[in-house]
């Protein structure tokens, strides 16, 4: 058994890291419920963009360079983490989607170029080991995510597509579902990808262009897919901040059940020591007598 003295300090160690966890899981909390109001103000917004998209026919020639399917030679991976820790499997879910994604396009499909753009830096440090993976690392977007710096950079990834940089480009990120739960996503993010008619019997609205179908699709697809990106950034920051709420209650509730083992230990430590001292007491006492 340990001594008191071991029994006592690792008391203190474990109530501070207790009192640490608990002060995290408020900060989360605060965080997590502006994070969660900021992504359901979006998606309603979002949805309504991407009904409209679906219901706009692309399939009568009338099409964007955001539509162009080529042959499959180089691929772009946008990879959203975050930029600290202590979140749980939230960090390496997407790690292992990523590399998952990385093997697919290398021994499956022969993607002859792979390129990825990481925000959060738990991808960035983490990607930038293997030489030549990592074209861009927007670690800043997840400190204020603005729309307009989002936008700024989705533009970027746009032309890179538009200027045939890229064949394909895929978001892969945690999706907000609850502060419990979190959806790993892999989205195909360009070429867009026009709905299919009738699906899930669903008709499409119809709708009077003007001035033109094309000049609408110009204006909405640029606009919608910005709002798209835009929508994944705040998703992973909700599921980033409930993810650590959840670990850091967990790690809390932990270090309480632990404290109730120690403080079981110590007293069993100092009954000990207390009986061995009158034991000690009474057999010279018995001594003396003799």
């Amino acid at each position: 058994m340990a001594n008191l003295k071991e029994v006592r300090t690792r008391i203190g160690s474990v109530s501070s890291t207790q009192q640490i966890t608990s002060a995290m899981k408020m900060v989360s909390a605060a965080k997590f419920r502006r994070a969660q109001n900021a992504i359901l103000g979006m998606r309603p917004y979002s949805a309504q963009l991407n009904e409209i998209m679906g219901d706009i026919d692309v399939e009568d020639g009338v099409q964007t360079p955001y539509h162009d399917v080529r042959k499959l030679d180089s691929v772009l991976l946008v990879v959203v983490t975050s930029n600290k820790g202590l979140c749980g499997a939230f960090n390496s879910n997407v790690i292992k989607q990523a590399q998952a994604r990385i093997d697919h396009y290398t021994n499956e499909e022969k993607a002859g170029k792979l390129s990825m753009i990481t925000i959060g830096k738990r991808a960035t440090e983490f990607f930038s080991k293997r030489k030549g993976l990592v074209v861009g690392s927007h670690d800043e977007l997840l400190d204020k995510p603005a729309f307009d710096s989002v936008a700024t950079l989705a533009d970027e990834v746009m032309e890179r597509f538009c200027a045939k940089e890229y064949d394909r480009i895929e978001l892969i990120y945690n999706q907000f579902k609850n502060s419990l739960v979190q959806i790993l996503s892999t989205e195909q993010f360009l070429p867009v990808m026009p709905k299919e008619s009738g699906k899930e019997g669903k008709k499409r609205n119809d709708y009077i262009y003007e001035p033109s179908k094309e000049e609408i699709l110009k204006e909405m697809v640029p606009l919608t897919l910005r709002s798209h990106f835009y929508r994944v950034v705040l998703d992973s920051l909700a599921a980033e901040h409930g993810a650590r709420m959840n670990a850091m209650q967990k790690a809390t509730d932990n270090a309480t059940e632990l404290l109730k083992e120690l403080k079981l230990s110590y007293n069993k430590a100092r009954q000990a020591a207390i009986t061995n001292e009158i034991i000690e007491i009474v057999s010279g006492s018995e001594a003396l007598k003799g």
